[in-house]
């Protein structure tokens, strides 16, 4: 599975236009865009810059509905979650990391073999 690192310019406004719609992620009270829609594969991820310098996975699950979680696999250390496999367990959607296997909820980051541990979650939207 092949990762694409998308960045996006330090403090480049999200606006509203006819272009292709695409994927933005708050940050505070602004709304940045990571990538065209047209760029993600339903069930795959891709690797994002985000303006402040973190990485961040994004995701389109098979229904449409996208997902931004941190990069950062918290097991290893590696960044590594975007190319991680989507699936669905107790109602939700989760990336299963590439190296170890441990599965992360794309809605609340919580490990699912390890409650204790999780990843960052970004508020994202379509526009």
């Amino acid at each position: 599975m092949t990762a694409t690192t998308v960045t996006t310019a330090p403090g480049a406004p999200a606006e509203s236009s006819t272009a292709a719609r695409r994927i933005e992620v708050r940050e505070g009270q602004r709304w940045f865009a990571v990538c065209a829609l047209d760029e993600l594969t339903p069930g795959r991820g891709v690797a994002a810059l985000l303006p402040d310098g973190t990485q961040a996975a994004v995701f389109l699950d098979r229904s449409g509905r996208p997902y931004v979680i941190g990069n950062r696999d918290p097991f290893t250390g590696a960044y590594v979650l975007s190319r991680g496999l989507l699936g669905s367990a107790e109602g939700g959607s989760f990336v299963a990391s590439p190296l170890l296997k441990q599965r992360f909820d794309l809605e609340t980051g919580r490990c699912l073999e390890d409650p204790a541990v999780g990843v960052p979650v970004f508020h994202c939207r379509t526009r």
